[in-house]
């Protein structure tokens, strides 16, 4: 067996790296040692208990449980490692796992969708990573396969070697790294600027999980003052009457602080978040034929994806981002997962940057040198789209202001509180124009370019010949305005991307010049066209079935 700590020798041919994996591999035994971190907060008791000694009679106990459940994780690490091994060989790559439960997993390196490289705070200390490995099943926890862990250069190595093409596989022509020309070895498509870190504070997400974590962490500061007695010294030692401070000038002196710290804790602390995420970005090519992102600070992430698998690039803007000109570019293909597959960040091409460089790092990496792979202005959506959206923004306003009349006179509410609602209307108007002037659709060489939200706009660029479907729905509100949305579905990204709000012979007319003969078969011919130029799709015309649609699909 070859020995894991050993330096690859020069190189003497392509044939190896592949001797380096031909016989079964163990892991490596410091992986076993990355597990005293989650020993941290089991141990504790014993280490209070070293430290301060208790007259208490459940102590020992309570500490012998604590270091059970450290010897245990130990233990359990210890027998995963003993019991696991792998393999690679010319055509397959072969996990063994278990001794009473044993499982066995060889998958065809063909099917080999991504391999991920992890290594958090305690692998890193340790030198070595976590390798996953993804074989393009969205939906399921087997779809990936772990390896925890190998020594850091190995795991480069394994990785490498895994998404290697084999000279005999024959070359995709409708995949995207067959358009343009080929990028050279290791080009470097992006690095991370230090302005950037700045747009990741604007997102609401980072903002949001930064809350949760200082109110948390104000709750269990409060509850320590109050046991220790702070909180009512402070009480006692306030000026006049409590209820008055709390009613006068002060409370809106404390509501204003509190604002304040939410507002700088907030920024600090996406700020701080984005760091760890982001630290160390560098997007580049790998011999021209694979896309390599590689971030991280405490836990470092490498992901690889072959260009062969994209099938297209979303922009994502949040509403703050939007204000301030930034963008989230991410990738839209094969084997990568989606929203609910728990893998949705390793879809992510750039961070939080400006828009302009989102735009041409998406140009770049879909190879559209004539300039294409920006969105630019779209086409628009008719009248009957903003009407939906106004008629939306004016009900929100209705409930709202009659649940104020209500609880005012039900409860203490101030007599300004319904003017308080009516004055919603003017910023629901607002978002319910923006949410019309966002969306747009167009056909742009051999992409379908569409976009749509206001919270946060998106922006999809997919491959036309990676639509293999069209999926049409009509709900009842969208029949009486006369509009449909078409949803083009394919085996990349989310599973489907929909062009929202058009009229139905605009978004039959769509589907079936984006992908030619798709919609044959659901076409029927127009009266009012004899030459066939004015069909419809079933489900979609003038006069609909009572189903609502029939989705037309490959």
């Amino acid at each position: 067996m070859n020995d894991p700590h050993a330096e690859p020798a020069a190189e003497q041919g392509e044939q190896r790296p592949e001797e380096s994996f031909a016989e079964w591999q163990r892991l490596d035994l410091r992986s076993v040692f990355a597990s005293v971190g989650l020993l941290v907060v089991p141990m504790l008791p014993v280490v209070a208990l070293v430290l301060f000694p208790s007259d208490d009679s459940n102590a020992f106990p309570k500490a012998g449980v604590a270091l059970a459940m450290g010897v245990f994780v130990i233990g359990a690490a210890w027998w995963r490692w003993f019991f696991t091994r792998f393999r690679v060989t010319p055509e397959r790559f072969e996990l063994r796992q278990g001794n009473f439960s044993r499982s066995f997993h060889s998958i065809p390196r063909e099917r080999i969708r991504s391999v991920d490289l992890t290594a958090p705070l305690p692998h890193r200390l340790l030198g070595i990573s976590v390798i996953r490995i993804g074989t393009g099943r969205q939906s399921t926890k087997a779809s990936e396969l772990r390896l925890d862990a190998l020594p850091t250069d190995r795991a480069e190595r394994l990785r490498e070697q895994l998404l290697r093409r084999r000279r005999s596989a024959p070359a995709d022509v409708s995949s995207p790294a067959q358009v343009g020309g080929a990028t050279s070895r290791g080009a470097e498509l992006a690095r991370m600027r230090p302005s950037w870190y700045l747009y990741s504070t604007l997102t609401a997400s980072l903002l949001l999980v930064t809350w949760a974590g200082l109110g948390s962490v104000l709750n269990t500061l409060g509850d320590l003052l109050r046991a220790l007695g702070v909180t009512s010294w402070l009480v006692e030692r306030l000026p006049g009457n409590a209820d008055s401070v709390l009613t006068g000038p002060s409370l809106w002196i404390g509501v204003l602080l509190v604002l304040l710290v939410l507002l700088v804790g907030g920024w600090v602390g996406a700020l701080m978040i984005s760091l760890e995420m982001w630290w160390g970005y560098r997007l580049s090519t790998e011999s021209g034929e694979a896309l390599h992102v590689r971030r991280g600070l405490l836990t470092t992430r490498a992901v690889s994806l072959e260009k062969r698998r994209l099938r297209g690039i979303e922009l994502a803007e949040p509403l703050l981002l939007r204000l301030a000109g930034g963008s989230r570019l991410t990738a839209v293909a094969t084997g990568l997962g989606s929203e609910s597959s728990g893998r949705a960040d390793n879809k992510a091409l750039l961070p939080p940057a400006p828009r302009h460089v989102a735009e041409r790092i998406g140009a770049e990496v879909l190879e559209r040198a004539d300039g294409t792979g920006r969105s630019g202005n779209l086409r628009g959506h008719p009248r009957a789209a903003l009407r939906r959206r106004m008629t939306r923004a004016v009900l929100v306003v209705l409930v709202l202001i009659g649940a104020t009349v209500v609880a005012r006179l039900l409860g203490p509410l101030p007599w300004w509180s319904p003017l308080g609602a009516v004055l919603t209307a003017l910023p629901a108007a607002l978002f319910a124009w923006d949410a019309y002037r966002n969306l747009g659709h167009e056909l742009r060489g051999d992409f379908l370019v569409t976009r749509h939200g206001t919270a946060v706009r998106r922006t999809v660029q997919l491959q036309r010949n990676a639509i293999i479907g069209w999926r049409v729905r009509q709900s009842p509100f969208q029949r009486l305005a006369g509009l449909v949305t078409m949803s083009a579905t394919t085996a990349a990204g989310d599973g489907q991307y929909s062009v929202h709000d058009v009229e139905p012979s605009a978004g039959v007319a769509l589907a079936d010049e984006a992908v030619p003969g798709l919609l044959t078969p659901f076409l029927r011919a127009d009266p009012a066209g004899p030459t066939g130029e004015g069909s419809t799709a079933d489900g979609v015309g003038r006069e609909p079935p009572a189903a609502g649609g029939t989705p037309a699909e490959r």
